[in-house]
């Protein structure tokens, strides 16, 4: 279970430190990388850090070891170790994620998603991504999609924004019109 509010309190403590000492970016990362460990689907680290079967002190070790070996400065140490102190280092992958969204939010970095029905060339990729960045007013770091079902053309969501050129979504439009006119 998420436990996004909870998450968005410590990341914003976290960026707050961060913005301070102009490493909001590399605390991003480094969390980021510690969170890639706490996924329980590849043995992660998630049950020592969170069982209360084991002894605060032998979970606090556990989280100074992964500090020492990300070499975390002395702030994201005492930040992760404070995490496993106040039993709260469940929900650090949500941490992360919040970080990284204050951390694109400041650097002005959108995250979109291009659907289209063939593999696109990166030079047409490049184009369509200056095209976003020129609309939206920030860097655009794009997913790409291939779905053949939409027939042809681009769908492109950045945000809140969508440009759907797609001719499936043409077709329907032609279609309700002619219903329409009945």
């Amino acid at each position: 279970m998420r436990n996004t509010i909870l998450a968005r309190r410590y990341a914003k403590a976290l960026f707050s430190l961060g913005k301070e000492q102009k490493k909001t970016g590399t605390y991003s990362e480094l969390l980021g990388a510690v969170a890639a460990l706490y996924d329980e689907r590849t043995g992660g680290i998630g049950d020592a850090l969170t069982n209360p079967l084991y002894p605060l002190e032998a979970r606090q070790k556990v989280m100074a070891q992964i500090a020492k070996a990300a070499k975390a400065d002395k702030v994201m140490t005492s930040f992760l170790n404070l995490l496993v102190e106040k039993k709260r280092a469940d929900i650090l992958p949500d941490i992360a994620q919040e970080m990284q969204v204050m951390v694109d939010l400041d650097q002005n970095i959108s995250h979109g998603s291009l659907i289209s029905a063939v593999e696109l060339d990166g030079g047409l990729q490049k184009k369509i991504q200056a095209s976003l960045e020129k609309i939206t007013g920030n860097k655009v770091i794009l997913q790409t999609e291939v779905d053949p079902t939409i027939i042809g053309g681009i769908i492109a969501k950045v945000g809140d924004l969508v440009l759907d050129g797609s001719i499936k979504t043409q077709l329907n439009g032609l279609k309700e019109s002619i219903k329409g006119r009945d």
